[in-house]
């Protein structure tokens, strides 16, 4: 058993941030970072199953805001290396949360950095900034609503109300120091601000040939694959329904609750067999594991 643990969690850190071996999460000792264990940032970013379906959920909400569209659609090699941009994805998520107070500052800034150069022309001829305070609210936004429903649907539905006001407050942190301006910070806010933004969104070529390369998605090997397109339909049956309908992705009633069947049957797994992912790390640095 223990060798079959051992190659699930090797193709289940290929995926991750941790793969890039940029990042020491546990050290030095006694950091708690910006957040710390107490965070209730820690309980959702530390589930791989439910945060990788929430990564897919979230990437597809982004991309139907076109000038969030066009900055990583000019900007970003994703259409070659689309394992490569969640890796980069993950590795600032895990390091912001988890990472020493050292690397979390370090990632702010680079993406900051990054962000100064990425400037366009969207096709409908409106100019775009990654910078653009504004529209890193909604990537902010897109990214932990998806997190945190993931969480509720796969990992722990009863998460209190004021603590998932709280991941909101926590998060907003991070957010803020990229930039972003008027954040949601609860639960009201967060529905509140999507509904204000769903006329800006638009569902394009663009979108599709994103969700296109989501589903053609690279796996660590050929056993993975049907755990990864399980993952993918679990991210896109989290999309809140009028998203799904932009898309024009159908699932059937009965095709959900399969999905969500199934997730549920190979969530545990995938969590009994990763023991050194961020989470982990971070807890031996801090002395609790």
């Amino acid at each position: 058993m223990e060798f079959i643990r051992r190659r699930i969690e090797t193709q289940v850190m290929s995926l991750t941030g941790l793969a890039l071996g940029q990042l020491d999460m546990e050290n030095p000792k006694g950091d708690p970072g910006l957040y710390g264990p107490d965070a209730i940032c820690w309980q959702v970013h530390g589930d791989f199953p439910s945060m990788l379906t929430g990564g897919i959920s979230a990437l597809l909400l982004q991309m139907l805001h076109p000038l969030a569209l066009a900055g990583v659609w000019d900007h970003s090699n994703f259409r070659q290396d689309m394992l490569g941009r969640l890796r980069r994805t993950g590795q600032f998520i895990s390091g912001t949360t988890f990472g020493s107070t050292h690397d979390a500052n370090w990632l702010i800034d680079k993406v900051r950095t990054i962000h100064l150069q990425v400037v366009g022309t969207a096709p409908d001829g409106r100019a775009y900034a990654a910078s653009d305070p504004d529209l890193l609210t909604w990537v902010h936004v897109a990214e932990v609503s998806n997190f945190l429903a993931a969480h509720l649907r796969y990992l722990n539905p009863h998460l209190s109300l004021a603590d998932q006001d709280r991941y909101y407050a926590e998060t907003a942190l991070v957010a803020e120091r990229l930039g972003a301006r008027d954040i949601p910070r609860s639960r009201d806010a967060v529905a509140e601000y999507l509904q204000h933004m769903r006329p800006q969104l638009l569902c394009n070529e663009r979108s599709h040939t994103v969700l296109s390369l989501l589903l053609d998605a690279p796996a660590p090997s050929r056993l993975a694959k049907p755990v990864g397109n399980l993952m993918m339909q679990g991210g896109i049956d989290l999309l809140p329904d009028w998203a799904r309908e932009m898309f024009g992705i159908q699932q059937s009633a009965l095709q959900r609750r399969l999905i969500r069947s199934a997730v549920h049957t190979v969530a545990p797994v995938l969590r009994w067999s990763v023991r050194n992912a961020s989470v982990h790390r971070a807890k031996r640095r801090m002395g609790l594991l």
